[in-house]
């Protein structure tokens, strides 16, 4: 049994690209706004160490609002080619404006020029409107960089618990349960 959460999550991880799962990065993101009514979407993991998971989305979107008024997240990652499933539940916390202007400047121009169209899950009249901001923006941006929106951000889940699932034989599956405590990570098996 490993004694350290992120390592072993790192190996698995590893393991799912190595397994060409497809989208091994994508994991489904849970929130619940202040009246704790749920919703859940998927997002692409950018960054993960011991200090937690990191997304990155329009803060003023459904989840942005939702994780401003309730900051406690899930995350759920499942790879068929291996077997596997990573649960992370925790508080979260926006990343600072260094670490999102430094994810940002990685990000292909056509996506930065997509996040300034988008007024992410607000209603738009037609696909063409949203197509004409972004050719707005190009021809604003042409020629210099396109600067990080201030709505646009990161968030990162400091995992409170992270449950390692392996899909068994009869259903008899594997479940190893880390919960964080003062003194490190407090370890148990899970039955199925």
């Amino acid at each position: 049994m490993a004694h350290d959460p992120i390592a072993l999550f790192h190996r698995w991880y590893a393991q799912a690209k190595r397994a060409r799962a497809p989208l091994h990065d994508a994991c489904a993101l849970a929130t619940a706004d202040s009246r704790g009514r749920p919703s859940a979407r998927f997002v692409l993991l950018k960054e993960a160490d011991e200090r937690g998971f990191v997304f990155y989305t329009n803060a003023a979107s459904r989840k942005g609002r939702e994780l401003k008024a309730n900051p406690h997240a899930a995350l759920v990652f499942y790879w068929d080619r291996t077997g596997r499933q990573v649960r992370i539940e925790g508080p979260v916390r926006e990343v600072s404006a260094a670490e999102a202007d430094a994810y940002w400047a990685t990000r292909p121009r056509q996506s930065q020029l997509g996040a300034w169209a988008s007024d992410q899950s607000r209603p738009v009249s037609s696909r063409a409107v949203l197509l004409g901001r972004v050719a707005v923006l190009w021809r604003k941006f042409r020629g210099r960089p396109v600067t990080r929106p201030r709505r646009w951000t990161g968030f990162r889940i400091a995992p409170r618990c992270i449950e390692f699932w392996t899909r068994g034989p009869f259903r008899l599956h594997d479940r190893l349960s880390y919960v964080r405590r003062a003194g490190g990570w407090k370890v148990a098996r899970l039955q199925p």
